[in-house]
């Protein structure tokens, strides 16, 4: 009877667990396919190259597309090292105890705030307390601390999975902790580090709330030159997104514009994904020949 009884739940739970995926993989294939059958017609060579005209209602998205990367290259250079160094120092060098514990459960509860909050933040810190401005910095640094957590968990759990005779073998032979760190550690770790930032970033790169605070432009379609454009206000793709489908004065006119919008933007964050998968399987391949 018990040994039924086992089967069945067991068969139960599998179900549950495959109608639970199915129902996730359904749902995102159909909401895919209504943005690629509405907005791929709206994706061409023009509507990438060219700036908005008319009230948005015409011409394409290129300084949104523009101003998305340098938000982008802002958060990169902020979040990963930080975040990178502050993993190595948690995993490697503090002592164990409370406070380390303690700064653990801080950084996974900001990794739950909601984006608005990291916005308004941005909004005090970086445009009003330290002057800079609606600008391409103040965006790419709130979207910097916003990623921070995710890289510094990310960059953690990926150094944990390093057996620690490694670091034993490397110690014993006589060198160094960095230099343990340097040739045993993270050579295996970088993987699981790159590829969980990357997400971090992709998640960042279509955050709207920060963005609308701290830089971006309901129409800017001027591309200052480097490096006068880190100072200036930008266009986004997700807050351009945000502006066509629901505060445009003629949202039924731009709709398919929003549609193309959208999907150049789930292009790029897939591209990014892509990118995540290509890092962790090269680095694998060169570990397993090594």
């Amino acid at each position: 009877m018990r040994k039924w009884w086992r089967k069945l739940s067991e068969a139960l739970g599998f179900a549950l667990l495959g109608l639970a995926a199915l129902l996730v993989v359904a749902v995102l294939v159909l909401i895919m396919y209504d943005i690629v059958a509405k907005g791929g017609k709206a994706v061409t060579w023009e509507f990438i190259t060219q700036k908005p005209t008319k009230g948005m209602t015409a011409g394409g998205i290129w300084p949104a597309i523009v101003g998305t990367f340098w938000v982008s290259l802002v958060t990169v250079t902020v979040s990963v090292p930080l975040g990178m160094c502050a993993a190595i120092y948690l995993n490697e060098y503090a002592r164990q105890g409370r406070l380390v514990r303690l700064i653990r459960v801080a950084i996974r509860n900001l990794s739950g705030v909601p984006s608005i909050v990291y916005g308004l933040f941005g909004l005090g810190l970086f445009v009003l307390t330290l002057n800079l401005g609606l600008s391409v910095l103040a965006a790419g640094f709130t979207l910097g601390l916003l990623t921070l957590p995710w890289t510094i968990t990310a960059s953690e759990e990926a150094l944990k999975t390093v057996a620690f005779s490694y670091r034993e073998g490397a110690l014993a032979l006589g060198a160094t902790k960095w230099q343990t760190i340097r040739t045993n550690v993270l050579p295996y770790a970088v993987p699981g580090m790159l590829t969980g930032t990357i997400l971090g970033l992709a998640r960042a790169a279509g955050e709207t709330a920060p963005i609308l605070f701290t830089g971006a432009a309901f129409f800017w379609p001027f591309l200052a030159p480097f490096p006068k454009v880190l100072t200036t206000q930008f266009m986004a793709l997700p807050y351009h997104l945000f502006i066509m489908s629901t505060q445009h004065h003629e949202i039924g006119k731009v709709r398919p514009l929003a549609y193309g919008t959208a999907l150049v933007l789930v292009m790029l964050i897939f591209l990014l994904n892509l990118g995540a998968v290509l890092i962790r399987y090269r680095f694998r391949r060169k570990f397993r020949r090594a």
